[in-house]
């Protein structure tokens, strides 16, 4: 079983990735953005390889996924963008690679365009049931059918 700690530091790992990447690119991620593409990462990551990059689940909020250690780490840059130093990890080649062509292809989007995304797709709606899009949800988003959802769309 793994630890809370380690499922932090794989999403820290995720994200710092992220945020630098991003900024070489010439882009600042919002918290928002930040999450979406942490959370599309993993999702096709886990559905092109069969394993997920961070085993911290993503939970189903208003404006789509949210993992919490990153929330609770960022959240104080709201809707600005976030501009403190951070260390870009040394993660392994196919990571990266991987991590790389999720910003290319959903780098360019904007995060609320992301989070639209999002709730159009069924892990999100799921996740959420029969409670409506504006209101509260602390239900987390299955991996499995996380999984399924996305390898559907790469066959």
């Amino acid at each position: 079983m793994i630890c809370e700690a380690e499922k932090y530091q794989e999403s820290t790992l995720l994200a710092d990735y992220l945020i630098c990447e991003s900024r070489e690119r010439g882009e600042l991620l919002t918290p928002l953005k930040l999450q979406k593409l942490m959370y599309y990462a993993d999702a096709w990551h886990l559905a092109l390889y069969d394993k997920e990059i961070t085993p911290e689940q993503f939970q189903a909020w208003v404006h789509g996924p949210v993992a919490l250690s990153q929330y609770h780490r960022f959240k104080g840059y709201k809707w600005r963008p976030i501009d403190e130093e951070i260390e870009k990890p040394d993660l392994k080649v196919e990571l990266k690679k991987h991590i790389d062509e999720v910003i290319d292809v959903f780098g360019s989007e904007t995060a609320v365009a992301l989070e639209i995304m999002t709730h159009k797709e069924r892990p999100w709606i799921s996740a959420r049931g029969d409670i409506s899009e504006d209101e509260p949800c602390n239900a987390y988003i299955s991996k499995k059918i996380t999984k399924e959802f996305y390898q559907k769309i790469a066959d």
